[in-house]
């Protein structure tokens, strides 16, 4: 009797055994010989706070025939295909361990978590003084804005934002819907007004500094103004893909550290569009988030009526310029007239993503080959109005003060203690402001036609 029960014992231990491999569960204490553990890869950004569960961005090594299959294969789904910005994919439906077995595979580059980003905060302020001081060195204003009739005509902005009310009587029919990466079809309507803001910004008629360049909405974020590295990717992916002739991009948005997100605007970037992004609104090192911690792209702080850095902006050496952000009015989403007044460095990136279309708009020459009837001393002619040669021109061609409280490239600055303010000790520091691309003009003051290559 005792033999037995106990072979029965044996023999159900064995079925629970057999149906508990059969269903991926590990028995402690149970070992097969010769079995080999799955190689494990890195998974980057799984400690995010803003982490969405189960959703990875994969980033490919090499060209793959089949990516849902390579998805389905380790557990997941294929949501997202990338061809233009990344070569990959976003996936869901991944446990962390399934996650970390893809980017062991040799076809996998890196897997990335994917994570919510948002626009950053703003807040009602007081009417705006932007487009005053932009045209000029001084910072008193002369109450106008003198800009070159091109006015960024033949240049195309894409908002990569909450979407634009492209029918607001400002953008007078140059404004058009491109791409929904929220909803996935061509309709993007904004039901938030910060994508509106930044566009009127851009190259709004009354509200602009590229009067006359054309805007592409492009829908990232919802009404909410937040989305995810996959939504955002999708939208960068889609402009890469689909941009034609001279063309910016504005990136009023950030959230950490994300290198799927660097890339994407890394490759955008290399395929021949200027980006400005936001620095970002926590009083902290831009360099610490994404994309302000893009080097190729242009990171706009911001700046105040008197010059001195917005008390929210973030700073530190990734920040290229500084521009107007603290009290900026600009186009709205509740009518085809309607505006707003806001503050933030997503105020501030238009300012210059609109002084980068002007500037791109006058200086667009085509390459050519060297010609044997040139003299040897003659260069060869190249394009100028590259994304580098933009990014640097809004560099070195703007204006310095000593009125602010922070030098940029200075690195983060200590928080202020309770109770106090901090301000930058022994000796004044400057700030560059938008004057960027920006160069003296006949009139005494200073405007984006006179600048050089």
């Amino acid at each position: 009797m005792a033999k037995h029960q106990r072979t029965r014992r044996i023999k159900l231990t064995a079925a629970i055994t057999a149906v508990a491999a059969a269903a991926g569960v590990t028995l402690l204490g149970t070992s097969f010989a010769g079995a080999a553990p799955a190689p494990m890869g890195t998974v980057y950004g799984t400690d995010a706070a803003t982490a969405v569960s189960g959703s990875y961005i994969v980033m490919l090594d090499e060209k793959k025939a089949d990516k849902s299959e390579l998805a389905k294969e380790y557990g997941g789904k294929l949501k997202r295909d990338y061809n233009s910005s990344i070569n990959g994919f976003s996936a869901s439906g991944l446990s962390e361990t399934e996650a970390k077995r893809l980017a062991a595979d040799p076809a996998v580059a890196k897997v990335v978590q994917n994570k919510k980003f948002s626009i950053n905060a703003t807040q009602e302020n007081p009417p705006s003084w932007g487009l005053d001081r932009i045209d000029q060195t001084e910072t008193a204003g002369d109450s106008a804005y003198t800009y070159p009739d091109s006015g960024g005509e033949g240049v195309t902005a894409y908002v990569i934002d909450t979407g634009v009310r492209v029918t607001h009587e400002d953008f007078e029919g140059r404004a058009t819907s491109g791409f929904d990466a929220v909803d996935n079809d061509d309709d993007a309507d904004d039901g938030n007004g910060h994508g509106t803001h930044v566009a009127g910004t851009i190259a709004g008629a009354a509200h602009g500094v590229a009067k006359k360049a054309n805007i592409v909405a492009v829908r990232v974020l919802d009404d909410n103004g937040s989305g995810t590295t996959e939504q955002v990717i999708a939208g960068i992916d889609w402009v890469t893909a689909n941009a034609k002739g001279p063309s910016v991009a504005n990136m009023s948005l950030g959230g950490g550290a994300d290198p799927a997100l660097d890339e994407a605007v890394q490759k955008a970037i290399a395929a021949g569009i200027t980006f400005g992004v936001a620095a970002g609104n926590e009083s902290s090192d831009a360099g610490q988030g994404s994309p302000s911690r893009v080097p190729e792209a242009i990171t706009v702080a911001s700046s105040t009526e008197a010059d001195e850095q917005s008390d929210f902006s973030n700073h530190g050496s990734i920040v290229d310029i500084y521009a107007p952000g603290s009290d900026i009015t600009s186009t709205w989403n509740d009518s085809d007239s309607g505006t707003n007044t806001i503050s933030g460095t997503s105020m501030a990136t238009p300012h210059v993503v609109g002084a980068a279309a002007v500037y791109l708009a006058g200086h667009q020459d085509a390459p050519r080959r060297p010609s044997p009837r040139r003299s040897p001393r003659e260069p060869p002619r190249t394009p100028s109005a590259t994304p580098p040669r933009a990014r640097r021109t809004c560099s070195s061609r703007s204006s310095s003060n000593t009125r602010s409280r922070v030098v940029p490239g200075s690195g983060p600055r200590p928080r202020p203690d309770a109770g106090r303010r901090w301000t930058h000790p022994r000796r004044p520091a400057t700030v560059r402001t938008a004057a960027a691309a920006l160069a003296p003009t006949g009139r005494g003051g200073c405007g984006v036609s006179g600048i050089s290559p």
